[in-house]
């Protein structure tokens, strides 16, 4: 007959007594999957002394005839260090920064964005966690969806969508509502 465990017997008991606790009601509590429903406003600032995007590789000129202005930004690249507030009004209260990429990712005619991009925040419950989010962004259209792909923090493991809604543009710049829903352990 084969043997369970081939450890010593005291080793064999801490073990249970591991799986014992491991097993335990608390622990199975701290392993069920929260669900966060977040809202924050997003202050994209192209140009100007307070920009928060810079344009870091611009596209070379396409030679196709006939080129649209949305294609003729095609590979515009440019870093991010976003304001995220409370309301839509700038002075409103900071609760992080949106940091990362975005590029011109479109030859067509429908303007459209590659984004990287982490949200960490900064205070409120969120306070140091963060949240990555990867996709393709419509701009032209209401509503954006874009995948969580992770988190740290209170966000570790973290996964879930983000609802994109272009709340205001001045020229370039823009303010974005997102809305946010993340599942995280």
């Amino acid at each position: 007959m084969a043997k369970f465990c081939i450890s010593p017997p005291s080793q064999c008991l801490a073990l249970a007594i591991m799986l014992a606790i491991l097993m335990s009601s608390n622990t199975l509590e701290a392993l069920k999957p929260k669900i966060s429903n977040l809202q924050f406003y997003m202050h994209d600032i192209v140009g100007g002394p307070n920009a928060t995007a810079m344009l870091v590789a611009p596209s070379e000129p396409l030679n196709i005839s006939g080129t649209n202005p949305v294609a003729a930004m095609f590979g515009s690249t440019y870093v991010i260090d976003d304001p995220l507030t409370a309301t839509p009004d700038p002075k409103s209260t900071l609760l992080g920064r949106a940091q990362g990429i975005y590029a011109m990712s479109s030859l067509g005619d429908e303007f459209s964005l590659l984004m990287t991009l982490t949200y960490s925040f900064v205070s409120g419950p969120y306070k140091n966690s963060s949240i990555s989010v990867i996709g393709r962004n419509m701009v032209m259209r209401d509503v954006r969806e874009f995948p969580i792909v992770g988190g740290t923090g209170i966000f570790r493991l973290a996964r879930g969508y983000c609802l994109a809604y272009t709340h205001s543009t001045l020229g370039f710049d823009a303010v974005v509502r997102y809305n946010v829903t993340v599942l995280h352990y």
